[in-house]
């Protein structure tokens, strides 16, 4: 079996105007590690932040740490901290100018961006990182943007790890890919895209028109599935200067246009459960929330303040589904910040395998396009377990002949499965 990395430099190569070096072409061979199975390459997980010394000292290298971040939120209380913590919430990106630092560091949250006041120094324990900027790549020319970029990354306080988010744009093929290619790779530690899938217009725009670098089909476009392709196409663009950095994976916690008249409804609960979760299959090493609604009957500027305030609000459904599962990645973090294993347990089957103290761990969606319905699910040789044990839900499936068979009810489910090596 070829490296998925070498698959996505070979991808990233021959979309790039320019091509790439001989060192380029050359990818490191791949690694096999439990299961006699071939490794997935990664950044390095949770040993990637200690090169970083804020972040490091804050706590980001333990392999029970996972951020999940709040895009735009405000703290001024202790119930409000208890609400978010509850919530999953571990870091925040955007809060007014009259924010006090003190709230996250006695708290064990954490900071991403500048110094909003003299609270944020080079003694607080919770700032970790800087954000560049949001969306670069959709208000500025390449070249303008670049120069942008190298501006902001030259004034980043020192220990700090480097954030930006980009705009769908570059992992589109209307952009030359050497420009998408130089924002993804020159600038940042960490990177993300936006694009949210369920509430966007493209998905319904008729001609339907995809440009993506992993292309998305309308039938399949409003689904869970495209998140995790998203995170398939960044990693494309990441792997072209052969190294990589952590993916992270922005979702709507309710919409995520501003345009009234585009507007065509709010994320469901499930979807948003299964946009977290496809993300995390497909490698993503954080998740941010877009946690405004700036269209329809239910807008707001703080989605998640807005459920704990307001009895009987349009989106509590919303954020109690973000609430389960941001609960269920912290609970399984050890596990997902181990190095993925490639295996195929089913063709019609979105799948992410662990190893972890003796155990295997399945992640399974549907793929795109999938009826929903019954999978059967192919163990890889090693495991000896005589039951499947299907995480939070209570309940066992039988193994038989190496296999087992469950059920997925919508294009969204998603199951975590358990079973004895």
């Amino acid at each position: 079996m070829k490296s998925m990395f070498a698959l996505a430099l070979a991808a990233a190569c021959a979309l790039a105007l320019a091509g790439c070096t001989s060192s380029q072409a050359e990818p490191p061979p791949p690694s096999i590690g439990p299961l006699g199975l071939e490794q997935i390459p990664w950044e390095g997980g949770p040993e990637y932040w200690k090169q970083f010394p804020r972040a490091d000292a804050a706590g980001w290298d333990d392999p029970s740490f996972f951020p999940i971040v709040a895009w735009y939120n405000g703290i001024s209380s202790q119930e409000e901290v208890d609400f978010d913590k509850a919530l999953g919430i571990n870091t925040y990106i955007g809060m007014p100018a009259s924010f006090d630092a003190a709230w996250l560091d006695s708290n064990g949250l954490y900071w991403i961006g500048g110094a909003i006041n003299g609270t944020f120094n080079a003694s607080t324990p919770s700032w970790v990182g800087y954000i560049l900027d949001d969306e670069v790549d959709g208000r500025f020319e390449p070249e303008a943007g670049r120069e942008h970029l190298a501006q902001l990354s030259s004034e980043v306080p020192e220990g700090l790890f480097k954030y930006a988010n980009f705009t769908y744009m570059v992992l589109e093929n209307d952009m030359a890919a050497s420009d998408s290619q130089k924002y993804v790779n020159g600038y940042t530690d960490v990177v993300s895209v936006d694009k949210y899938w369920y509430t966007i217009p493209h998905c319904a725009a008729e001609p339907y028109r995809d440009v993506s670098l992993v292309p998305i089909k309308q039938e399949s476009c409003r689904t869970a599935s495209s998140y995790g392709q998203t995170m398939d196409a960044l990693r494309q663009r990441d792997a072209q200067d052969g190294k990589l950095q952590p993916l992270w994976q922005f979702v709507e916690n309710m919409g995520g246009t501003d345009n009234e008249a585009a507007f065509d409804g709010y994320i469901g609960a499930g979807p948003l459960r299964g946009a977290v979760m496809n993300s995390v299959i497909h490698e993503a090493r954080g998740i941010l929330y877009f946690n405004q609604a700036l269209s329809g009957p239910c807008k707001g500027g703080n989605v998640f303040r807005m459920a704990q305030v307001h009895v009987g609000y349009c989106g509590a459904r919303q954020v109690d589904a973000a609430r389960i599962v941001n609960n269920q990645i912290h609970q399984l973090a050890q596990v997902i910040n181990t190095q993925s294993l490639a295996f195929e347990f089913n063709a019609r089957a979105d799948t992410m395998l662990k190893v972890h103290q003796g155990h295997a761990y399945v992640f399974a969606m549907p793929v795109p396009g999938a009826e929903p319905g019954q999978l059967q699910l192919q163990l890889p040789e090693g495991i000896s377990g005589r039951t499947v044990e299907v995480l939070f839900e209570d309940r066992q499936i039988p193994v038989e002949n190496g296999a087992f068979v469950d059920s997925f009810d919508h294009e969204y489910s998603y199951h975590v499965y358990k079973v004895k090596l």
